[in-house]
């Protein structure tokens, strides 16, 4: 098929420039959210096999992509996300919409499901970061291992992670051979770095998410995974929860989202970012769980 190139809107909300990209349609909504560190358009190639079913509208969650750099923890709650993602919503005349989130997207997917029930029409939480409070005793959980004040481990690698490239195709070669991302479909792999970089004047690239919010996000306390956890009951709309089979996440957490939400975990062959794995998979798979929910 011919792939429609996004559209790419930024407004102001809560003081904040917030990016989107739309590659427009006719079909209900469907909005998706990333993951920490990553930006609205790893979803390009997935969006361009849905748009003829579905007007679909990535976020650039704040702190990340084409939305403007927050390093302050204060202002990098899952909540204050949610609250942009329904922002962009009011501002495009979308009134209801479906609703998929990868990682912290997901997390954030759970607090606007919570918070304006009435709107989301269904949602798909994959790998979803929201867990019980107490999770951080849990032997096997990825935070389990850690003192209560200690840094997260994924916090001090954000915070080493190489900001500046000499250009995209180095740092697709670079991320391609090696774990978290080599996994990642190749094209999926090329739309984040497309998005996911800046050009700088000096003819090199840059990171747009720094990895300071990367890192805050991790390591804040302000209105994070448990927080979220913890609004799943107020979640109305028809639900699936998806997790990978080699993902290094405890699985209970999936499980627990999954009780709550009154459906059963589903355990998808792939890592943390198995969605990003397989493009023709993932959009049998989310295709098949939108039609599922929108039948009950």
């Amino acid at each position: 098929m011919t792939a429609t190139f996004p559209r790419q809107e930024i407004f102001i909300h809560d003081g904040l420039e917030i990016a989107w990209l739309d590659w427009g349609g006719d079909g209900e909504c469907l909005f998706l959210l990333h993951p920490n560190g990553f930006c609205a358009g790893v979803y390009a190639p997935l969006a361009e096999q849905l748009q003829s079913l579905f007007r679909v509208v990535a976020v650039d969650l704040r702190g990340h992509g084409a939305s403007e750099t927050v390093i302050d923890e204060k202002k990098l709650g899952n909540d204050d996300m949610a609250a942009d993602v329904l922002a962009v919503a009011d501002h495009l005349g979308i009134e209801d919409f479906n609703l998929l989130g990868v990682s912290l997207g997901g997390g954030v997917s759970i607090e606007i499901a919570a918070s304006a029930p009435e709107r989301v029409k269904t949602l798909i939480l994959i790998e979803a970061i929201a867990m019980p409070g107490d999770s951080f005793n849990r032997p096997n959980a990825e935070v389990g291992n850690l003192e209560p004040r200690g840094p997260h481990p994924l916090a001090v690698g954000a915070r080493k992670r190489r900001v500046v490239w000499p250009d995209r195709q180095t740092v697709v070669e670079s991320y391609g051979s090696r774990p978290p991302l080599k996994s990642l479909a190749l094209e999926a792999l090329e739309a984040y770095v497309q998005w996911g970089f800046e050009d700088r004047a000096d003819g090199q690239i840059e990171l747009a998410c720094n990895p300071e919010t990367e890192a805050v996000i991790f390591d804040s306390n302000r209105h994070g995974p448990i927080d979220s956890f913890n609004k799943l009951s107020l979640v109305k709309a028809p639900s699936s929860v998806l997790y990978g089979s080699e993902s290094d996440l405890d699985p209970i957490w999936f499980e627990k989202q999954a009780a709550i939400l009154g459906v059963e975990a589903e355990r998808i062959d792939g890592s943390h970012f198995f969605l990003f794995e397989d493009i023709p998979r993932a959009t049998k798979i989310i295709c098949s769980h939108l039609e599922k929910e929108n039948n009950e």
